[in-house]
């Protein structure tokens, strides 16, 4: 596709300042216009009606009109769409909105020219605020269906969608950096991990570990486990780091002896000589490694000639073997000299970078693969896909190989540039707009760029790596790749319907138990010789209030049975042995979940997503549910019985 066939997607957010005064109607609108001819790009300029209409504006500053035709073509002296019809909100123009967000990059109306727009026709946009949008929505909407174009709300509601945690406005940011492995590129997990780990199981055999007889399994771990390095098991926690479920080896700890061993424990990631997170998919070849090792230390298979080895010993022994392969370039070699078979294609992926490119952000690839591995891989996932001859170097304004982070993101460090295409480099202090570099830091991209702070978006894979340091260091926007979410989303639309018998089940059980309990202390107090609740309860039979608790006892004993049944198997369309990804239980979030929400703004399964959302998307948190937000349930439930009665 050429340049000037396009789509450019404008997307306006009212109120804006025109020539010193405010548009009446605080509405927001999404403009969609192309790079053609004044005579197609009329139709597409105007979302406001399709009928012949007069668009008024006015406050106490100014008034004007702008009238449409039915067809919506441009007359034979129609100005061109472009700078003189709108402008851009800078840097130094820029203000805050409702939510504290930064205008930059906001599109503004230029009054000085829009009567050379006007054409026949009777319109308007005064009236209610509330029904005007929604009616110029509605127009909004038709006029997409009629242009082919996806209503942009189908996209929030799929696995595809992109998740917000901290309101973001991609209109402001001036930049956007990329992970590369798993992150602009997503290999086969089966195939990569997996030779990951036949490359490791190689290596620990050569130094006389027993290893026969073992094969890959990736289902056995999930990202978002943590390796209890001193006991031999991988745990899954909640937020608060409570252990919900454990494995020693490969065998799952039943809920008593999870209970037993981490009751008065919790997960504090900040002790690493005990715990180790599993945050990237990196991590899935070394951790089925490492339990299946757990099992021949257990057994007594791993001879003595090994030294004496303890559960933390064996951790690392399987890392060495693991760091041995990528240190020797076995396995990325493999990679390289077929790349189709570890590397799954995204044909949009490109694209939705190139928009964010025509747009105005400048894009940064940070990763700390080298360079020629960089090289191979991007031009296989990224030139097939590029128009106009386009190779993935003429997408990026800065690239930066051999990175080293997080350290990256952490210190100064030295910098070379890439000068020839078999690698060989220079040093140098500043980076320029289209160069190859190697090392150095996150200060210096600022610096060469002379972007700072929350103006720049980066993107990536591991929470640490490349989400929370940049987060912490630099109060750099963050965005988290996880292409498990995809499964987890399709997974709990198929568990819906376990997942409310569940749901009704436990308020049941809260219910039955409620009622017990008030009959379980009216007991307690007759037998102390005291008076029960009240003068009625007090002078109950025994035999009448023992035979209640005893129904009330064995309907909860039921439901506990059934209840436990159903609990252990919430998830397990996601993976059998840990449930989901997100969540540690029913209802709670998972640790993995709550480092998501912490360090990235805004998460999601992979980059192209971003295609489906425009690089002028509003990305805003939503409401947070509290403990106590229960009264908004019980008031309706109360307001909803009193309508039935009445």
């Amino acid at each position: 596709m050429k340049n000037s066939e396009r789509p450019i997607k404008i997307d306006e957010e009212e109120p804006k300042v025109i020539e010193g005064g405010l548009l009446n109607e605080q509405a927001t609108k999404k403009m969609y216009v192309s790079q053609a001819p004044a005579a197609a790009v009329f139709l597409l300029l105007r979302p406001f009606s399709h009928n012949n209409n007069t668009i008024n504006f006015s406050n106490s500053k100014l008034s004007f009109a702008v009238t449409t035709t039915k067809c919506g073509c441009a007359t034979a002296n129609q100005t061109p769409i472009g700078d003189d019809v709108f402008s851009v909100t800078s840097s130094s123009s820029s203000d805050f909105d409702y939510l504290g967000e930064s205008t930059k990059g906001d599109l503004n109306l230029n009054l000085d020219h829009i009567h050379s727009l006007a054409v026949d026709g009777q319109s308007t946009l005064e009236g209610p605020i509330e029904e005007v949008a929604w009616m110029e929505a509605e127009e909004a909407e038709n006029l997409l269906r009629d242009l082919g174009i996806p209503n942009p709300s189908s996209s929030r509601y799929s696995p595809r969608g992109i998740f917000c945690t901290r309101t973001l406005n991609l209109r402001s940011i001036s930049a956007i950096g990329y992970d590369m492995d798993y992150t602009l590129m997503h290999y086969n997990v089966m195939a990569w991990e997996g030779r990951a780990y036949d490359y490791c199981m190689d290596n620990l055999r050569k130094v006389g570990f027993p290893v026969d007889g073992l094969a890959f399994d990736p289902d056995l771990v999930i990202r978002g486990l943590v390796i209890d390095k001193e006991k031999g098991n991988l745990v899954k926690a909640d937020r608060f780091g409570y252990v919900k479920r454990a494995m020693h080896g490969t065998k799952m700890l039943s809920t008593r002896a999870v209970s037993e061993i981490y009751g008065r424990e919790l997960v504090d990631l900040r002790k690493e000589s005990k715990w180790e997170f599993l945050n990237t998919l990196f991590s899935v070849s070394e951790a089925v490694a490492y339990m299946q090792m757990v099992d021949r230390l257990d057994d007594g298979t791993i001879t003595a000639e090994l030294g004496p080895l303890d559960y933390k010993g064996l951790y690392k022994a399987v890392g060495r073997a693991l760091f041995r392969a990528h240190v020797e370039g076995q396995l990325k070699s493999e990679i390289m000299s077929k790349p189709e078979l570890f590397v799954e294609p995204d044909p949009e992926l490109p694209l939705a970078l190139l928009d964010q490119k025509e747009a105005g952000k400048k894009l940064l690839l940070i990763t700390n693969s080298d360079y020629h591995y960089t090289n191979k891989m991007m031009q296989h996932s990224f030139d097939r896909y590029l128009p106009n001859n386009m190779g993935w170097r003429d997408l990026f304004d800065i690239v930066i190989v051999s990175a080293r982070k997080p350290e990256f993101f952490q210190m100064a460090q030295p910098m070379y540039e890439v000068v020839t295409n078999e690698g060989l480099m220079r040093p140098c202090f500043k980076a320029e707009t289209g160069g190859l570099y190697s090392g150095g830091s996150a200060q210096m991209v600022e610096s060469s760029l002379n972007i700072h702070g929350d103006e720049i978006l980066y993107v990536g894979d591991h929470i640490y790596t490349d989400v929370s340091q940049s987060k912490v260091h630099l109060r750099w926007r963050t965005a988290l790749i996880c292409r498990e979410l995809e499964d987890e989303y399709s997974a709990l639309i198929h568990s819906r319907v376990h997942r409310e018998s569940l749901i009704e089940l436990i308020n049941q059980k809260e219910v039955v138990g409620d009622l017990f309990n008030q009959l379980r202390l009216a007991l307690q107090r007759r037998t102390k010789g005291r008076p029960a609740q009240t003068l009625a309860a007090t002078n109950m039979e025994d035999q009448d209030l023992t035979e209640s608790m005893q129904k009330l006892l064995i309907v909860m004993q039921r439901l506990d049975t059934k209840i436990a049944t159903m609990l252990e198997a919430d998830g397990e369309l996601f993976n059998k042995r840990w449930g989901f990804l997100s969540r540690a239980g029913l209802w709670d979030k998972s640790h993995i979940m709550r480092q998501i929400e912490k360090y990235a703004d805004i998460y999601t399964s992979r980059v192209s997503n971003f295609l489906h959302y425009t690089p002028f998307m509003y990305f805003r948190s939503q409401e947070q549910s509290l403990a106590h937000d229960s009264y908004n349930h019980t008031m309706l439930n109360g307001s909803a019985t009193m309508d039935n009665h009445q």
